[in-house]
Parts: structure tokens; C-alpha cells; sequence
């Protein structure tokens, strides 16, 4: 069950600013991440959950990668480059496990289930600590979102594509498209990641994970090539 984000904290009076270890706003990142633009990226989620997205500054992204303001203006323009490279950040780690997966054992059938499921799965887990966020992120970065979205459902559905190839070739699949059907697939299982589902919706994790269950079991069946049958 994903939980749910906590609430955002109020942000101090400008008149009364405080160092207090006790302020949220004045700690120091709890780790330090390989590089500068990692560090950004990942204050960029932690801070997703504690304020959310129109109420994170850019002094806020600062204070929690622990480095100055100014060596946040070195790596990006504005708080929405930021978010925007955060999601480019999981899409590439998405996409990276998405063709090892296609590359491992097992037939073609189980490694489309495994590629289904995961996409799915992975995005749940990526958000799951600021679900509550995700309407306003989205609606501040329809646009630029929405442009990049196609190209990384492309990139989804080729390595799918890939897959199903190798299971047509092996007589385990039949499909006519095997380009056509990756991005059918991808489809299908598009209306089960965060963006397409509401803030209620993203809390019924079971639910999802039933409904996916479903689609992918369905999706196998529909794809199985029937056995030969020998003449007597």
C-alpha cells in the first residue's frame, strides 16, 4: 500500500527566520550523493513530499542538496528544469532496467509479463512518498511533460518490441506487428501510472496491483502462440 505523503509544512514568517535544527527548512541533507546534479535532483523528491511542489523554493532546493544558491543556478535555470530533469532521472533508470530485464532468462511470454509489470511498479514506488503532489506537479509541467512523454513511451515500446520479435521468431508469440503490439501494450498499461490515475486512486495499491494483474494476464493469453498439431 503506498503510503500516503505527509502534510506540508507551513512556511516560516519571513520577519522571524530561524536556525533552529528543529526547522525543517534549516537541515542539512541526510546523505551525500554522488554529484552536484544528483544532490539537486534528489532534494527535489525529498522535498516534493515535505512541501510540495509550488511551495519548494529554490533556497529550499539549495539548503537540502547542501550547496549554495548560486551553484544551483550552475546546473539549472529555474525550479521547473529541476523537476522536469528529475523525471528524465527515473525515466532513464526505468529504461536501463527495462532492457536488462528484456535481456534476462526465461521465455519471450515471461519476460513480456516482466516488462509489463514493472513499468507499472516502478512508477507507484518512484512517487509513492508524494502522491499528494503529483496533481500540481503535473499541472505546472503539462506541457513540457506531455512532449517528453512520447518519446519515452517510444523507447518503452521498442524494447518491448524487441521481445516480442524474439518470441515470434521462437513460434512462442503470434502477433502481426510486433512494433503495432509493443505500443498497444504500452497503452494498456498506461491507465495504471500516476499520471493517468487521481490522488484517491494512487492509494488503493492493491487495487492497481490487481487490475495490472489482470491486463497482463489477459495480454499473455491473447499473445501465446497455440502448439502445432501433428497430422495422424
Amino acid at each position: 500500500m503506498i503510503r500516503p505523503s505527509s502534510q506540508h509544512t507551513s512556511r516560516p514568517a519571513p520577519s522571524a527566520p530561524t536556525s533552529s535544527p528543529t526547522n525543517p527548512r534549516n537541515q542539512a541533507p541526510s546523505s551525500a550523493p554522488t554529484n552536484t546534479r544528483d544532490a539537486i535532483l534528489d532534494a527535489a523528491g525529498v522535498l516534493l513530499g515535505r512541501y510540495g511542489y509550488h511551495k519548494t523554493t529554490m533556497d529550499d532546493l539549495a539548503t537540502q542538496a547542501g550547496i549554495a544558491r548560486r551553484t544551483l543556478y550552475l546546473h539549472f535555470r529555474c525550479k521547473d528544469d529541476i523537476f522536469l530533469a528529475r523525471i528524465d532521472r527515473v525515466v532513464d533508470r526505468l529504461l536501463a532496467e527495462e532492457r536488462r530485464l528484456a535481456d534476462s532468462t526465461g521465455s519471450a511470454l515471461e519476460r513480456v509479463e516482466r516488462l509489463l509489470t514493472f513499468r507499472v511498479v516502478y512508477r507507484l514506488d518512484v512517487v509513492k512518498d508524494y502522491t499528494k503532489s503529483l496533481d500540481e506537479i503535473f499541472a505546472a509541467l503539462r506541457g513540457p511533460y506531455l512532449e517528453r512523454r512520447a518519446s519515452w513511451f517510444a523507447a518503452e515500446a521498442a524494447i518491448l518490441a524487441r521481445v516480442l520479435e524474439a518470441g515470434r521468431a521462437a513460434r512462442e508469440i503470434e502477433c502481426e506487428d510486433s512494433n503495432a503490439t509493443a505500443m498497444a501494450l504500452i497503452s494498456a498499461t498506461n491507465s495504471l501510472i500516476p499520471y493517468s490515475l487521481s490522488t484517491k486512486e494512487m492509494g488503493s495499491r492493491r487495487e492497481i496491483e490487481r487490475t495490472l494483474t489482470t491486463i497482463v494476464a489477459l495480454t499473455l493469453r491473447g499473445l501465446r502462440a497455440e502448439p502445432t498439431r501433428k497430422k495422424r
